[in-house]
């Protein structure tokens, strides 16, 4: 992930990461203040060598007390040295309880043991430590005492007493919050690439681009208001959505058509991807352009394009099938602009239907008479209605919601058109963010100089429902 994907997943996942970062600094908070302070008293002991003063007896003496000094720390928590303290001091504890509580440090290259001792209490730290240390060297001078009676040659000398330190060793506010912070960091951060790497829906073009390998066509950004104004183009032609949609008429215009076919189906992965939204506002601006267009519901399983467009839709082009109606009976004009071909009755067999002869017969007719048709069909993965059409048109549009298609949905429907030979002209990305990480600047942000926001004039029509199709 570059850096400006780091930045855009913070902003996205924000709550998240603050969240997991105020939990962790609240558990530190909490931790220091049920932490029962402990106080430290440390006291230092030297060891020497009674020797000679010659310079090599010098050396060799100073050398075997620097090896001797390791072995004198190590045995500071033994029972040897604590169970007189114990003794001594009156302690209901035993020798490995005490032993928890303190340890040693032997600075590099000397031969002082600097003993802590860690309690509730600091004048009992501080009590504690002088009896080690007291302990230490009569344990030391027994060790060392020869067994014919000799005196030890190696002396152990307190050069420090217990201090008395009134301020807590631990626990350590500042630390613990530091240390509370920065793995809140982490784990917000870990939580949030993880929460992304795990999220299989589509977020931005190149998930598009590496899925279909198709160019894109369009981009339209997110509006809330599209549910009840879904004719963009018409209601509010002076929009940067309607100019969107008339971008991507330009597009489809330089799309390579096949042969003579002048028919183009829009279609989607999956329900409320805003396929019909973005059929019907194509084909008025290709008419918009001056094209002679017809408009046709295909989507025989929900038809909705008699709803956006505000005509009939009780008979249609499953009536014409059937042989119940004329192709030019069903046809209707819509606002003197261009012609629209509703589904009509719903058919218990819509795929064979669209996959028949006739279909195939009228739809090679109707290229005849119209510049340009655009279809709306059925979504890819439910049923295979729009891969038929597919196959016998120039081509199909897939329209993709950003973070409503999956990317395995995506990757079906490029499939189902596969395996039938079809061909997929572009995509349309639908629903766009306008800021962060999912955003496509195809269009939006730079402006166009009309100085109107979005307007509605006279709505054609009625529209139902709240859901694109």
């Amino acid at each position: 992930m570059s850096l400006r994907e780091y930045w855009f997943l913070v902003r996205k996942r924000w709550a998240m990461i603050t969240l997991i970062i105020v939990f962790c600094v609240a558990a530190g908070v909490a931790t220091t203040l049920l932490t029962p302070k402990m106080y430290a008293s440390t006291t230092r002991v030297f060891v020497s060598t009674q020797t000679p003063d010659t310079a090599s007896d010098l050396l060799t003496g100073s050398n075997f007390t620097q090896q001797r000094v390791k072995s004198y720390a190590d045995i500071v928590t033994s029972p040897k040295v604590l169970n007189p303290v114990i003794a001594r001091a009156d302690l209901d504890v035993n020798y490995a309880e005490l032993a928890s509580h303190i340890s040693t440090n032997v600075p590099l290259n000397t031969v002082i043991i600097e003993i802590t001792v860690l309690d509730l209490h600091p004048e009992k730290a501080a009590k504690i430590a002088d009896a080690v240390s007291e302990s230490l060297t009569s344990v030391v001078d027994q060790l060392e005492t020869s067994s014919n009676g000799q005196p030890s040659l190696v002396k152990v000398s307190i050069i420090q007493p217990g201090s008395l330190n009134l301020t807590p060793d631990s626990p350590k506010p500042l630390l613990n919050i530091a240390l509370s912070l920065f793995i809140g960091l982490v784990l917000g951060f870990g939580a949030a690439i993880l929460r992304d790497r795990l999220d299989l829906r589509v977020r931005n073009s190149d998930d598009i681009t590496t899925i279909t390998g198709a160019n894109i066509l369009g981009a339209m950004a997110f509006d809330a208001e599209t549910p009840k104004h879904p004719l963009i183009v018409h209601t509010s032609p002076r929009s940067l959505q309607a100019e969107a949609y008339r971008q991507l008429r330009t597009n489809v215009h330089f799309v390579e058509v096949d042969g003579n076919r002048k028919s183009i189906v829009v279609s989607s992965s999956v329900p409320s991807e805003g396929k019909t939204t973005t059929a019907c506002n194509l084909a008025i601006a290709l008419a918009d352009a001056g094209a002679k267009v017809l408009l046709i519901d295909c989507d025989f399983r929900k038809p909705d394009v008699h709803n956006y467009m505000g005509i009939e839709g009780s008979v249609g082009l499953t009536n014409h099938l059937i042989g119940q109606a004329r192709l030019e009976d069903v046809i209707q004009d819509w606002a003197g602009k261009l012609d629209v071909l509703p589904a009509g009755q719903i058919p218990p067999n819509p795929s064979e239907l669209l996959g028949s002869d006739k279909m195939l017969q009228i739809l090679r007719y109707l290229e005849g008479k119209y510049d340009q048709i655009v279809l709306d069909a059925a979504p890819l993965l439910p049923v295979t209605d729009a891969a038929i059409l597919s196959k016998i048109t120039s081509g199909i549009i897939l329209v993709v919601g950003i973070g409503k298609t999956t990317r395995p949905q995506l990757q079906g429907a490029i499939q189902h058109i596969t395996s039938v030979n079809g061909r997929i002209l572009g995509t349309v990305l639908n629903k766009v963010p306008q800021r962060g990480a999912g955003s496509y600047g195809y269009g939006y942000g730079y402006g166009y100089g009309y100085g109107y926001g979005r307007r509605y004039g006279k709505t054609y029509g009625k529209v139902y429902g709240e859901t694109e199709s």
